[in-house]
């Protein structure tokens, strides 16, 4: 599938929880973190701060194992059905969506 990549070559990854539907966080992958999490099973990020790979949990033990990555219509954004090990969010929270708007 020929996947569209911004002109930084990411594209927005949103994690859900295969199992409760909760989403749980969204990160940016390029082409490398695909290929790593294709391959692996644990999902792997591309950090834009730091600019380099990042393996969720590989410091925190909160790693995410990747049952299904589907691609939206435009096939410019990725959803990963994952299956959780510990909080998802670096703040320790289940969840990065906590903070309500409305």
């Amino acid at each position: 599938m020929d996947l569209i990549f911004d002109e930084r070559g990411l594209i927005p990854a949103i994690v859900q929880d295969a199992q409760t539907g909760d989403v749980l966080m969204m990160a940016w992958m390029n082409e490398a973190a695909l290929h790593l999490t294709l391959e692996t099973g644990e999902a792997h990020f591309w950090s834009r701060s730091r600019q380099e790979l990042w393996h969720k949990g590989e410091t925190s033990g909160n790693f995410l194992y990747v049952l299904e990555i589907l691609a939206d219509c435009d096939k410019d954004c990725l959803l990963l059905r994952v299956d959780p090990e510990g909080p998802a969010c670096h703040t320790g929270a289940r969840s990065c969506f906590f903070n309500t708007l409305r």
